[in-house]
């Protein structure tokens, strides 16, 4: 079993422990930390059905359940939250989740993958392609804000008017994901190549390199279904909690929304670029950070906006000065160090550095998100 697994399977302990923390009412710290301790077995439990599925059924339908199931701990945490009402966290964490898989998740795999190598290499094309597109998505997301900015002098621009732009981008975002992956399975599948070997022979590596069987199909559907509906319980367990918690901490929304929920809900996508980096196969880990940023943008937030009004919780792209150039500061950089296509562990920690920075003036701002 790999170490993943082992960790997985210990810490699944503490869903049933916070369930009887919530439910005898033993403290919301107690039922912060176990529930905490909970998404994120369930979260690793999510991913590898995911991946071993995705051998199972093939390259096609394999990547399509990639690209459909990526992202889903994010988005089960962030309808959580927009379930209970916490639409500054959700809006915030659409900014930590750029923040994170861009500098935090490409930074941890550049340093732990450049450890004892001079540089790594992985093919600039896709992480141009890649880049471009995730450029383009953050770039409309951020769209209505700079809209509002430029509005604020002329009397700004109202509620409705932001929620009617904010839903229009959200159905233009949702046809280019459907765009995005035409290019990516049928007409340009060649370029992703590489980073499908690579999933291929990890996955042969994590089986046995003499049979080649493939994982068996009905097991991986049940842990993919109970991962997911535990992962629905255990979120909202935790953002049962969550504001009364990091109110007592001294944490604002806007850094709960932006460092705390992006690091829970993509534990499971970080260590496995990481994992990737540190066995030498950065066009896996690359395609990782970049191609989850892209799932956010196009599939994540899109689903959010339309979902929203139907939970009573409507919810726009206004965000705040300092989010917007956060997010620019992520792309830019990350776009900087990832298209010669190659890297080392100083890029890794030039990455983190910009994170770290980042994260603190989110911590020091203490403002509320808008």
């Amino acid at each position: 079993m790999p170490p993943r697994l082992r960790i997985a399977t210990g810490l699944l302990a503490m869903l049933p422990v916070a369930a009887t923390a919530d439910r005898l009412h033993w403290g919301d710290g107690i039922v912060f930390v176990t529930s905490i301790l909970s998404i994120i077995p369930l979260a690793i439990l999510l991913s590898t059905a995911t991946e071993e599925l995705s051998l199972t059924l093939g390259p096609s339908l394999g990547a399509l359940l990639n690209a459909l199931f990526g992202n889903a701990t994010e988005l089960i945490i962030a309808l959580a939250a927009l379930r209970a009402g916490l639409v500054d966290i959700v809006k915030a964490s659409i900014t930590g989740t750029v923040m994170a898989n861009l500098l935090l998740a490409l930074g941890l795999s550049m340093l732990v993958g450049g450890i004892g190598r001079s540089e790594q290499r992985f093919q600039p094309v896709v992480a141009r392609v890649n880049g471009s597109a995730m450029t383009l998505a953050v770039l409309a997301i951020l769209i209505p804000s700079l809209r509002g900015m430029v509005a604020d002098g002329a009397g700004g621009l109202d509620a409705g008017a932001a929620e009617s732009f904010s839903l229009f981008v959200a159905w233009v975002l949702l046809a280019v994901y459907g765009l995005t992956l035409l290019f990516s399975l049928k007409t340009h599948r060649t370029l992703y190549a590489v980073a499908e070997a690579d999933l291929g022979v990890e996955g042969e590596e994590a089986h046995g390199e003499g049979g080649g069987t493939k994982p068996p199909l009905l097991p991986w559907v049940a842990v993919l279904l109970a991962a997911t509906v535990g992962l629905a319980y255990a979120s909202e367990l935790f953002v049962g909690v969550v504001e009364t918690v990091t109110e007592s901490l001294g944490l604002s929304a806007l850094f709960t929304g932006v460092v705390l929920l992006p690091l829970l809900g993509g534990a499971a996508e970080y260590l496995t670029a990481v994992t990737m980096a540190r066995k030498d196969k950065m066009d896996l880990a690359v395609s990782v950070a970049l191609g989850s940023t892209l799932l956010v943008g196009l599939l994540v937030v899109p689903v959010l906006l339309l979902v929203a009004p139907l939970l009573g919780h409507p919810l726009d792209l206004s965000f705040n000065v300092y989010e917007v150039v956060a997010v620019a500061t992520a792309v830019l950089v990350s776009n900087l160090v990832s298209l010669d296509g190659r890297s080392d562990w100083l890029e890794g920690v030039l990455l983190l550095a910009a994170y770290a920075i980042l994260a603190a003036g989110f911590f020091f701002q203490g403002s509320p998100v808008p």
